[in-house]
This record gives structure tokens, sequence and C-alpha cells, in this order.
């Protein structure tokens, strides 16, 4: 038989009609279930032991182990995971994407699942079409499950006959007799092959086929699943590149909870596979030699991963810390997550008050380091300095938009319990505490984008203008500092609001006086126009992120008298 560049072509074309019908129906349910998935993850991963079966259930359910360990890379970096609760989902999704093999073992080589693909797609067409976005994701997982199956058929119609073509076989067979040197080089085969296409599932549909067709042994195969397991991780760890080092440190625990897990296994290899093959034989009483070769490599693709959960799931903290050992916290590097509010609610109201009103004292501190980073943009000079600076407080500006729903949701969900009255007032005003200060991460941003715009119109203010804003930011500063001494109070220390009322008039005023001056500075050409417009859009922020600080210190000064009274 002669093997054609065209018929190569063919099958690199159904691989990648399945990988497309992998990613079309694991998009689908991730936007079926988008809300539920992130509220699942957040909210189950208080232990490790309801981290991993979140894993699997995500995983199991969107059929991909790589969209699991992505999302959870992004909610690391966004901080809404930390990094040992992320290592416990990671190790479920090991687990929920051996469900993959399991569907293709029984469904594939047994039922001729591409004969019901054309039906399928009937029914999936129509409801892509609806104005329902619900049902249009529906469609679009059943359009994916179709072509997932078609391109499994397709890839067994088109790959080389090699069982009736020994010859064809013969540069495989040159480095499968050669022992233990035979199965090292096949799990560097599964990582190359899984980092290439970057889905282990795609890899493990060649492998059951390779191995139903009697192409290559179920030992060798297995060794291909050890290495589809490392090349899988290749994904996450190049989406937590742009991430912060929170988030590349749990992409790095994916890769050595997997690597270790190998080299484990590898190590009791001979044992693991014939325990396995026992197992099938014997147990499961599989006659179809294709069938008990794909149920084996199933079974020895769940059994290791199930495995190496319960010998590493004793080791997070240890994992937390080799992973943060290697990928040391740099200086200018913030971690982003909530510090106080964790997964569930603390055992009383109270006690949940009390860490949501540390949090909220976080969020203010964070949102005045935003700030300094603005005065400090304001003179940047150097192209890659401003743009590091600009993505910094533009990070920031994203973070505090996840705070502020994360921190308002733990109320909701705290107010829902039983409470007296005065902690429902205390609640609601905490509720405007974080949105004030929210808004305030919101002004530092419009000035970063002002500072932004003047410089890509290639504009300098003046001597006198800078002197103007300095002193309007000095004002700011001040009063950003002194609304985190009164978050931060207690009940039973007395500080005086005034102080900060002052700040405000003072900034009303500066800013009243420095309009009526810009009328007349542009009127007498000291400057033009639209230089005048970034000026006073920069001050007039500067005000309005003035009262939003007042709006805090008022909401905070409620919350301490009534906690008093």
């Amino acid at each position: 038989m002669e093997y054609s560049f065209y018929d190569f072509l063919k099958l690199l074309g159904s691989l990648a009609l399945f990988l497309y019908g992998m990613k079309i129906m694991s998009e689908g349910l991730q936007k079926f279930a988008g809300d539920r998935l992130r509220k699942i993850l957040t909210a189950m991963t208080t232990n490790r032991v309801t981290g991993v079966l979140t894993g699997v259930l995500i995983t199991a359910l969107i059929q991909s182990s790589s969209a699991t360990t992505v999302m959870v890379v992004s909610f690391v970096n966004a901080g809404l995971l930390t990094l040992s609760q992320s290592i416990g989902v990671i190790m479920g999704a090991n687990i929920g994407t051996t469900v993959t093999a399991w569907i293709i073992s029984a469904l594939g080589f047994k039922v001729d699942i591409a004969a019901f693909a054309l039906p399928l797609l009937a029914f999936g067409i129509p409801l892509m079409f609806s104005q329902k976005s619900a049902r249009k994701s529906i469609g679009e997982f059943i359009f994916g499950f179709s072509f997932l199956f078609m391109g499994l058929s397709l890839l067994q119609a088109n790959a080389p006959d090699l069982r009736h073509n020994p010859e064809m076989l013969a540069f495989v067979q040159d480095y499968t007799d050669m022992g233990y040197l035979s199965i090292l080089l096949f799990v560097l085969i599964g990582t190359i092959l899984t980092m290439i296409v970057q889905a282990s599932a795609a890899t493990m549909a060649i492998t059951l086929i390779m191995c139903a067709n009697g192409w290559i042994s179920f030992e060798l195969g297995a060794a291909l699943v050890l290495g589809e397991n490392i090349g899988t991780t290749i994904t996450a760890n190049l989406a937590a590149l742009t991430g912060n080092t929170q988030a590349r440190r749990a992409a790095l625990a994916h890769l050595a909870f997997n690597v270790f897990g190998v080299i484990w296994v590898l190590c009791l290899f001979v044992p693991f596979t014939q325990g396995i093959s026992w197992f099938v034989d014997n147990v499961m009483g599989t006659k179809d030699p294709a069938v008990a070769v794909s149920f084996k490599l199933s079974a020895f693709h769940t059994c290791f991963n199930i495995c190496n959960v319960l010998i590493l799931i004793w080791f997070v903290k240890f994992i937390e810390r080799t992973v943060c050992a290697i990928i040391p916290q740099k200086e200018q590097d913030e971690e982003y997550r909530l510090r106080f509010i964790t997964g569930g609610m603390l055992s009383t109201a109270e006690l949940s008050i009390l860490q949501a009103s540390k949090e909220i004292h976080l969020f203010a501190e964070r949102t005045h380091r935003m700030f300094g980073m603005v005065r400090d943009l304001l003179h940047t000079d150097k192209d890659d300095d401003f743009n590091k600076l600009f993505s910094r407080i533009e990070k920031y500006e994203n973070i505090s938009d996840s705070m502020e729903l994360e921190i308002a949701n733990y109320l909701n969900q705290v107010s829902e319990g039983r409470l007296s009255s005065e902690s429902k007032l205390q609640i609601r005003t905490m509720l405007r505490e974080v949105t004030e200060i929210e808004s305030i991460g919101d002004s530092c941003y419009n000035l970063a984008r002002t500072i932004n715009r003047k410089r890509q119109a290639n504009l300098e203010f003046t001597e006198k203008q800078y002197e103007h804003i300095h002193f309007m930011m000095k004002l700011t500063d001040d009063a950003l500092r002194q609304m985190i001494v009164v978050v931060e109070r207690s009940e039973h220390q007395s500080i005086d609001v005034n102080k900060s009322f002052n700040l405000e008039n003072e900034i009303n005023n500066y800013r009243n006086q420095l309009k009526n001056q810009n009328i007349l500075d542009v009127n007498n050409k000291e400057y033009d126009y639209q230089m005048g417009v970034y000026y006073m859009d920069i001050i007039g922020e500067c005000e309005k992120l003035g009262d939003y600080v007042v709006n805090v210190v008022e909401a905070s000064s409620d919350i301490k008298e009534k906690k008093a009274s």
C-alpha cells in the first residue's frame, strides 16, 4: 500500500476535525455553565478534598483539563483563588480528563457513533441559530460532539494500515524492542505530540487507535499516556506567561505534579501495567482484543491519575513551598488575591463581617498605592518604563473591579444569615464603602489614561501647570491617607473625620480657582486649548476622587458610630 502525501493531509484534516469538535463542545459547555463554573470554583475550594472534587467535576463537564487549568491560572492571576486552592483543583482536573478516554473506549470502538453524528447535527444546527444564548450554547455542544466523533471515525479510516503493511511499521519497530529505553522514548514522543496539538484528549484518541489496531503494545501505549500527562501542562504554562507570579506558580505546580507522577510510575512500570492488564482481563472480562486494550489504556490513565492525587494531596503545602522557592516574588510584583476572605463563610456572621472589614482596609490601601503609581506616571519619560507602569495601573484597575465584586458577594452571602438589625445596617454601609473605593480605582485609571493621551499627543505641561497638578495631587494623596486612617480605626478609637471634610473643601476650592485661571491662561495664549483640556481633566478627576474619598469616610464613620452606640 502506498501512503501518499494526499493521504497524510487527510489524516491531518481528520485530526483537525477532532480538535475542532472538542474545542466547540468545550466552549459550548463553558458558555452554558459560565457563571456557575466560576461560582463552583470559588465556593468549593475551601479545602484540598473539595478542590480536587471540583476539578474532577468541571473537567468531566467541559472535557478539557487544559481549559480547567487555564481557567484556574486566570483566577489565581485575578486573586480569586489562592495558590494552595488552585493546586487541589488542578489535581482534580487530571482525574476529570480521563473521562474522555472512557467515552472513546466505550463508544468509539463498540458503537459506530459517527453514524449518529449527522442526525445529531440536524438537532444541533437549529439550536445554534436560536436567539437564546443558553439554547445556542447547547447547539454548539451538540455540534462539537458530532464533529468530535466524526473526526475520530475519520482518524481511524485515514490512518495508514500498518498491520497489513509491516514495511511502514519498520521505522517504529526499530524502537519498540529496546526494553526500558523504548518506554522512555515513547514517554518523550507522547510529551512532544501533546505539546504540538495542545490537547491530551486528541493524543489519547490517537494512542487508543494505535493500540486497538495492534500497531503498538499496551505497554508502549501506556508510556505515550504518561508523556501526554506531561505535555498537557504546556497550555497552562503558556497561559501563565502573561500572568503574575502567583499564576506562574500555579502553572508550575501543575507541571511538577504531573512530572512527579510520571517518575514514580516509571519506577513501578512493569508491576503497575501488569496489575491493570490482570484487572481488565479477569475482572472486566472483555473478550474483544481491540476493546480490551482500549479499556486497559483508559484504566491505566485513570488509575495513574487517581493514585497520583491520593499520594500528592498530602503534600499540597510542600508543593506550594517548592514552586514559591523556584519562582520567587518580585519586589514590584503584587499578590493580587483576597487575604482575609476565603471560599466559605466563617462560623458566625460577626466574624465574617470582621474579615470583610479587614479586606476593605486592604482594598483601600491598594487604591492608595494605585494613586502613587499615577503620580509616578506623570514624570516617567522612557517609553518602556511608561508602558510597564501604565499596564500595571490597568491591571490594578481590573483587580479592583474583581475585589469589589468578591467582597460584595461575600457580604451579600453573610446578610442572608441570621443577623441583628445593627449587623444588617453595618453590611449595607460596608457595601457602600466597597463601591466608593472601587470608584477611586476607576478615577486613578482615568487619570492614567489622560496622562497617556497627553503623552501620545506629544504635549508638555508648563512649569506652572505642573506646580498646580503636584499641589492638587498632594491634597488628594493627603485625603487618601486620612481615609485609610478612618477605615482602619476600631470602634473604640475616636478619629476626627473633620480633617477629611476640610481637605475635601480645600480640593474643591483649589479646583474652582484653577478652573477660572485656566480660562484666563488659554485666552492669554500661555498654552493652547487642547493642553488646557488635558490639564483640567487631571484637576477635575482629582476633585472627583476627593468626593469618593469623603463618601468612604462618611460610610466608615456611620459604621463606627452604629457599633459604638
